[in-house]
């Protein structure tokens, strides 16, 4: 195993803003189907939607497309015109083609943090989709490995620090999510940082984990990592 001391970074709404985008999308597509129904029965309805085709489609936005355009479907009793499908399409090829905003800090912290430690960026979601955001961030090189994984859970996990042999005491992961990015790696003995989006999706929601002794952090923005990672060490 190696000893270095190892940094997971979560993508979406850790080093890129991503939520901010499917909260515009989320509004456009209400008050495109604001003449069948309110904008809290399209968002529950969608939501509903989401949660059962999930195993199916998995996250990102081309899943995301598919549940919105059989929601609208469902909404309009079959009666969604080809002008409608074209719009929902147009949006859905919007939010593939949105430029990779950083979020304030992480490229600076990610300098600050590669001479020191292995970097390894840890996302889920569509591969595709998640290549093409590494590939326009300008971040990418600052990463020694990169898995684009279907769900983050402990095992996916245990096989990520398998692969590139890291002990979990020597691993700190560094995200937005408590569900997806922080509890699965407390679990198997190592340390994370939350640092939450202004914007959280329902499904991601989960509740604070016990008081874990050095192993737990809570940050408000990317730049006081480098702190707490001194802490950790």
């Amino acid at each position: 195993m190696a000893p270095q001391r190892c940094i997971g970074f979560d993508a979406d709404d850790t080093l890129w803003h991503n939520e901010n985008i499917f909260e515009l999308v989320h509004e456009r597509y209400c008050g495109l189907l604001a003449r069948h129904h309110d904008a809290a029965t399209v968002r529950r309805a969608l939501h509903a939607t989401e949660m059962r085709n999930l195993d199916l489609y998995g996250y990102g936005i081309k899943g995301f497309m598919l549940s919105a355009i059989e929601t609208a479907i469902e909404l309009t009793g079959g009666k969604l015109g080809a002008d409608e499908l074209r719009e929902l399409l147009a949006l859905g090829r919007g939010m593939l083609d949105h430029p990779v905003e950083l979020l304030d800090g992480a490229p600076e912290v990610l300098g600050l943090l590669a001479p020191s430690y292995r970097l390894f960026l840890i996302t889920k979601g569509d591969l595709r989709d998640q290549e093409r955001k590494l590939a326009k961030s300008g971040i990418a090189d600052r990463f020694h490995g990169v898995d684009i994984v279907s769900e983050k859970n402990l095992r996916s996990y245990e096989l990520i620090l398998r692969h590139h042999e890291v002990e979990p005491a020597n691993f700190l992961m560094v995200g937005n999510s408590l569900k997806s990015d922080i509890l699965p790696v407390l679990a198997l003995g190592g340390a994370g940082v939350h640092i939450p989006y202004r914007l959280t999706w329902h499904h991601e929601h989960a509740e604070m984990p016990p008081a874990s002794e050095g192993r737990f952090f809570q940050a408000a923005s990317l730049r006081e990592l480098p702190e707490i990672v001194e802490r950790w060490r």
